[in-house]
């Protein structure tokens, strides 16, 4: 036992010796990572900056839970849309469309749960597949006659605008006073129990998120390091585990402490959940990437482009339906204005988060950083006071920068490479 500890305190006093050269190390080659991965961490550095920027600004107020929970709210569905946004993109389309959509949608749920008092249940699934049908019909007009995405989702933008006036001309502002509608918008998931002030079971969905997280992340690395791919160095990696599982149970219990998670919250990640996991473990995933790469290429290889434009648009329809739900859920009315200019939120947010303008680039994670990105400075620079008009100017800012970071750093690989 003598011996042990003497072993111990040895071991000890060699790593006290060796802390100032580990540390440098680890620093060295904590900069090397950004440096050659700056476009997937970049927006991740963008939003800790916007934060601690609003948190000294605001007097700490910008991370209140209720702030938190607010934001949240505010975000659901733009990040929702922006996932289909960025598969939009990535295989070099755009979808203009998508806002007007989004307004239609929610215009006939209210329509058929106020004026027809048809179920939501029912309504609900409707409306899904209205959105997947309006997606599809762009896909066709791109893939089958191909006009240009720009051109056929104005034409959508347009249409979908004018079925919104003839969806409510009768009616005109149309309030949705629905329990299922309530609480999509404003209600939280049960809470099973109180302990300690916090609502249970967002600490347990919290918590498992933390060891889903953990376990995928040594499933990957040690799938990489089977084929001899590069992977982090065991310090960084454990740092990245370590930060990222403390800022996920660092919201948990910040939404805990209030209200717990929303449904807008757990839709959204089961959203990111289903698309990140098709996106990167499955052929079709590799499939859109690859005609986003390379069209040519692509359809040589034996992919079809026209099936892959059809699956990406009624995608993109059916995640612009979800978002209109969630959007009447959360104004609780369906008005002739609604979705007006979502569209633009929805791109930014995918160029935010960090899609590339020329197409074979993009994560939907990304995609939903870009949106709380965006989000984040509105409400931040609403709580400074800040008009309007400041608010639209650093968002095209933010906008602009994001497409100029996209553009320096391919044309950097293309130098190293």
């Amino acid at each position: 036992m003598k011996q042990f500890f003497s072993n111990l305190w040895i071991k000890f006093k060699k790593s006290i010796r060796n802390y100032p050269k580990y540390m440098k190390r680890f620093f060295k080659d904590l900069f090397v990572l950004f440096r050659n991965n700056i476009r997937d961490y970049g927006m991740y550095i963008a939003l800790i900056t916007i934060f601690i920027f609003f948190i000294i600004t605001t007097g700490g107020l910008f991370i209140t839970p209720r702030n938190i929970f607010n934001l949240i709210q505010q975000t659901g569905y733009i990040a929702v849309m922006s996932v289909g946004m960025t598969l939009i993109i990535v295989i070099r389309h755009i979808d203009l469309s998508v806002g007007s959509i989004a307004g239609f949608i929610g215009a006939i749920l209210a329509v058929l749960i106020v004026t027809y008092d048809m179920n939501a249940i029912i309504a609900i699934p409707i409306v899904l597949l209205i959105g997947i049908t309006a997606g599809l019909l762009t896909g066709y007009l791109v893939a089958k006659i191909g006009i240009p995405a720009f051109v056929a989702s104005l034409g959508g933008m347009f249409a979908y605008r004018g079925l919104i006036f003839n969806s409510l001309q009768n009616t005109g502002t149309l309030g949705v006073n629905n329990p299922i509608i309530n609480a999509i918008g404003q209600e939280t998931i049960p809470a099973i129990a109180n302990v300690f002030g916090l609502h249970l079971l967002s600490v347990i969905i919290g918590v498992i998120a933390v060891l889903l997280f953990i376990y995928s992340e040594f499933r990957t690395r040690k799938e990489k390091s089977k084929y001899d791919f590069e992977v982090l160095p065991t310090d960084l990696f454990i740092a990245k585990l370590v930060f990222i599982s403390i800022t996920i149970l660092t919201i948990t219990f910040l939404l805990a402490s209030y209200r717990g998670f929303s449904w807008v919250l757990v839709i959204v990640l089961v959203v990111v959940a289903i698309y990140h996991f098709m996106t990167n473990m499955t052929v079709l995933g590799r499939h859109i990437y690859a005609v986003g790469g390379n069209p040519e290429a692509a359809e040589l290889s034996g992919i079809s482009v026209k099936k892959i434009t059809y699956f990406v648009f009624g995608s993109m329809g059916f995640l612009s339906a979800l978002g209109g739900i969630m959007y009447l859920a959360r104004l609780g009315s369906a008005t002739f204005t609604a979705g007006e200019g979502l569209e633009l939120q929805v791109i930014a947010g995918a160029f935010v988060g960090g899609t590339s303008a020329a197409g074979g680039v993009g994560k939907v994670t990304g995609s939903v950083i870009g949106a709380l990105v965006m989000a984040s400075l509105i409400n931040g620079m609403q709580m400074m006071s800040l008009g309007t008009n400041y608010q639209a100017i650093v968002s095209g800012v933010v906008l602009v920068a994001a497409v100029i970071f996209d553009v320096k750093t391919r044309n950097m690989k293309k130098v190293q490479a």
